[in-house]
């Protein structure tokens, strides 16, 4: 993982170093879990209108990311009252995803289903 893998992003919200800290620890650990995670892109929100310090601010955080890997990416959106319930809830969420997609890939891998066409094929005569 290089540290241009994480894009955090923050909406009405001012970013310090300790948020950003927690959200780089945070995301790491998606890369545990399967190392051929392109990107992670997080965006927090605070319904405020105005950019305030974290600490001073009440109400829902939301916190969005996208995780970029091969096949689809994965998108997930979480609200809390706090803002690093909100970052551990998002966490959770996106390692579940994830195992969930490995699972199945393997699944699939292991046990293929017949592919059954309904048309008759011609028979070719050489």
């Amino acid at each position: 993982m290089n540290k241009d893998a994480i894009l955090i992003t923050g909406l009405n919200l001012e970013l310090t170093d300790a948020i950003k800290n927690r959200v780089t620890e945070k995301m790491t650990k998606l890369f545990k879990h399967n190392d051929r995670i392109i990107r992670v892109k997080v965006e927090l929100e605070s319904p405020h209108a105005h950019s305030q310090p974290a600490h001073k601010l009440r109400g829902e955080f939301i916190a969005k990311a996208q995780v970029e890997l091969s096949g689809p990416s994965i998108a997930v959106s979480v609200k809390s009252e706090d803002l690093y319930k909100s970052l551990e809830l998002l966490t959770t969420k996106l390692i579940r995803q994830i195992r969930r997609r490995h699972r199945l890939k393997k699944e699939k891998r292991n046990h293929p289903h017949k592919v059954d066409i309904p048309a008759e094929l011609p028979k070719l005569v050489a």
